[in-house]
């Protein structure tokens, strides 16, 4: 008896476990209306890079054929060697995006459509349409489309501040061309930055995101816009667990500006700023490591004006308290040049707030940053126009040691290799540019027609890029 006492027990026990495991297991989120109710506002996005087309014979109509001309049939008859240089193919790429209004305008990432030359927009539908290109934002990273459709459905902005670490969300897209796929997962972590987007306050997921997911949205259990994804950390270029979205409230201030004026303006305090370690608190005799260490303040900026000085540290901005100092770029850039903030710093140990009537970060409209004073520009083989780097304009680059700043990029192949104007060369195959003279020096034994390596400086990171100049157009 006692032993049947203790399997009825037992069993009891375990039924009870088996239920309360049912109740966990039916309590799991739900997406099938989710994606019934978002998914026709999702749609895929195929772009074209067209190649390199051959250039109009030059000359008068009755001029002979030389050898860059002469048909490929005489040319192998004749035994003529094809020594011409071989064009660039077409590229073709594929991302993702999402309808906002039934007008027809679209967001996905600036990186999906950079460089395109043809934007086609895939409905759920199954329709397609040639998109226009409103506006885009490299550091956002976010681009409006403009497509002529009727019957659209429309997704609505949700609250990416109100989300919470653990919360369920869900992306949906076309990876790798699998268009309306939906994954899902949780929010890992908000405000995480990056070199390129430093203005952007990512938002962490372990959302499966692949090749063809950027520029879809994120969504919340209400079906609501929450995110933009937009990168992956990967080593093997397949998603490993750590996704990241722009919020949305970034990629709604930047969709106004495009779509009002075409470009977006950002606030420019003109600081420097770094990390506050245990031993850097210590010494300024702040509580904890927090906030942003003024490292140097540019001359005549918003922030020399209103009196911050290096070896300050910033602990709030317009009233939001910055926990590290990459919490800093983002505030900034998210207010119009002209508006005045409250900042608070701590002053060897002091704490003391001053107004800051923040100054216009410049734009590629602008020329990409502010002029170098007494620069010399100089257009040459590789195809960039660059100068002499002042003082100041060094201390707004991040103190690059030596090097010249690019001003232009007049050449399609430096163009495509990523060469942008604000980039400080440092090397030019190994050999080290410290100025103007050595830039000349090192470019005039340049080999046009083999590859060049320059090593490049920017946003305070180095890296290499190696391109095969164009040869000047004859004219």
């Amino acid at each position: 008896m006692k032993k049947l006492m203790t399997v009825l027990m037992v069993g009891l026990a375990l039924s009870a476990a088996s239920q309360a495991g049912l109740a966990r297991v039916s309590g799991l989120p739900d997406f099938t209306e989710l994606v019934e109710s978002a998914g026709p506002a999702v749609v895929n996005i195929r772009v074209a890079q067209f190649g390199q087309r051959a250039r109009p014979r030059q000359g008068p109509e009755d001029q002979p054929y030389d050898e860059e001309d002469m048909p490929e049939f005489f040319r192998r008859f004749f035994d003529v060697p094809d020594d011409r240089r071989p064009r660039r193919p077409d590229r073709i790429g594929a991302g993702s995006g999402f309808i906002i209004d039934t007008e027809g305008f679209i967001i996905t990432n600036h990186h999906v459509i950079e460089e395109a030359d043809e934007i086609i927009v895939r409905l759920a539908d199954r329709r397609e349409f040639e998109a226009e290109l409103i506006g885009s934002d490299e550091l956002s990273d976010i681009a409006l489309l403009k497509i002529e459709a009727e019957d659209l459905t429309a997704l609505e902005f949700g609250d990416s501040g109100a989300l919470r670490q653990g919360e369920w969300v869900a992306a949906i897209g076309s990876p790798f061309n699998f268009e309306q796929s939906i994954t899902a997962g949780i929010v890992s972590a908000k405000g995480r930055s990056n070199g390129a987007q430093q203005y952007v306050p990512f938002i962490q997921t372990d959302v499966a995101i692949n090749r063809g997911n950027s520029g879809g949205p994120l969504l919340n259990m209400d079906g609501k816009v929450v995110g933009v994804n937009s990168w992956i950390l990967t080593g093997s270029g397949g998603y490993i667990g750590l996704s990241f979205s722009i919020p949305i409230e970034v990629a709604a201030r930047t969709v106004e500006q495009l779509r009002t004026t075409g470009e977006v303006r950002r606030g420019l305090m003109g600081v420097i700023v770094g990390q506050v370690t245990r031993e850097m608190a210590e010494a300024l005799n702040l509580d904890r490591p927090v906030g942003a260490l003024v490292n140097d303040v540019n001359e005549g900026s918003a922030a020399a004006r209103a009196g911050i000085q290096p070896g300050d540290v910033i602990l709030e901005f317009d009233g939001e308290v910055l926990e590290t100092w990459n919490e800093l770029p983002p505030l900034v850039g998210a207010n119009p040049p002209g508006t005045e903030v409250d900042v608070l710093i701590s002053r060897n140990g002091e704490q003391q707030t001053v107004t800051v009537v923040l100054d216009a970060l410049p734009t590629d409209a602008d020329g990409g940053a502010s002029p170098a004073a007494g620069g010399e520009r100089a257009s040459n083989a590789l195809g960039l126009a660059v100068e002499s780097i002042s003082g100041d304009r060094r201390r707004e680059l991040g103190d690059p040691e030596g090097g010249v700043v690019i001003i232009d990029v007049e050449s399609d192949a430096a163009y495509r290799a990523g060469l942008r104007p604000g980039d400080v060369v440092l090397m030019i195959n190994n050999r080290v540019v410290g100025d103007m003279d050595d830039f000349e020096a090192i470019v005039a034994d340049v080999d046009p027609d083999r590859a060049v390596a320059l090593r490049v400086w920017r946003n305070g990171a180095t890296s290499f890029i190696a391109y095969t100049p164009e040869p000047p157009e004859i004219e």
